[in-house]
């Protein structure tokens, strides 16, 4: 059983491709970047850069792939939980397995805060601006709130995620 209220009918945003960019196309409006495209083409990625000579290309790659894999994952876990109410099991694969443990912390340890939901994967957009999803609208604490699932190996301070503040701001 879906944990949805549904208080609000949320409209789809159609993407497209335009000259060789992904684009999403927001009632009334032209496409339009998504916020997260605006915020990698505008952010300071010399740690990065750095990051990459240290470790090496080919290791670096492979961090980010399994980061985006385990990712994915995660969100998979928890929209499902949240569009069918039941927690699945994930299995032997170890990236699964990864994901499995990071759903579960946020579900007993965030999710526990939210009162209501509204909507999984909501479109948000500000018509001939920029567009883009956000993984939960609801209530959080007794308050209205957009939020975002958010994955990580490790603790993060707070300069190193500046573009999380960002993006739900917009």
């Amino acid at each position: 059983m879906s944990l949805i209220t549904e208080k609000f009918k949320y409209e789809r945003l159609k993407r497209v491709e335009e000259n060789g960019k992904r684009r999403y196309a927001a009632p009334g409006g032209k496409p339009v970047p998504s916020v997260t495209t605006i915020l990698d083409a505008t952010k300071d990625k010399s740690h990065l850069i750095a990051w990459r000579k240290r470790v090496g290309e080919k290791k670096a790659q492979e961090i980010v792939t399994e980061a985006a894999s385990v990712g994915t994952r995660m969100h998979k876990y928890l929209e499902d939980y949240i569009e069918f109410g039941e927690w699945p099991e994930p299995g032997s694969n170890p990236f699964a397995k990864k994901a499995h443990h990071m759903a579960t912390q946020i579900r007993d340890n965030a999710m526990v805060d939210v009162d209501e939901i509204w909507g999984s994967e909501v479109p948000l957009y500000v018509p001939n601006l920029y567009a883009g999803t956000t993984d939960l609208v609801g209530v959080y604490k007794g308050n209205p709130a957009i939020m975002d699932f958010k994955q990580s190996n490790k603790p993060k301070k707070p300069e190193w995620i500046v573009d999380y503040y960002l993006q739900m701001v917009a």
